[in-house]
């Protein structure tokens, strides 16, 4: 399986580079993982949608439906895109350190 270094630690990442074990998932790892997605710096707004993430799937252990990102959030899809190009699925969830979602997030 593919590695990932992301400060001092070395991860599992998949195909996709999704980390395998989220519960080593820290704001260094989340910062690595935005620029493996374009994104070069997290900024508040960033956060807020990774911290949602992130609490729901500990919560839940699933990443929440798109629409309930939305809400929550108050941010429109657009606004989730502008700040993760490649998506809430592909990139929100990478960068939160969620395992890839099998469904539609």
């Amino acid at each position: 399986m593919p590695e990932f270094k992301a400060g001092d630690l070395t991860l599992e990442i998949d195909e996709d580079g999704f980390i395998q074990q989220p519960d080593l998932w820290n704001q260094t790892v989340a910062t690595a993982l935005a620029k493996t997605e374009g994104v070069d710096d997290l900024t508040e707004e960033h956060w807020k949608v990774v911290n949602y993430l992130r609490q729901f799937y500990l919560e839940f252990g699933v990443a929440p439906m798109i629409r309930k990102l939305c809400k929550e959030t108050g941010f429109k899809l657009k606004k989730i895109y502008e700040l993760f190009p490649s998506g809430p699925a592909k990139g929100a969830c990478k960068v939160a350190g969620l395992p890839k979602p099998t469904g539609c997030v």
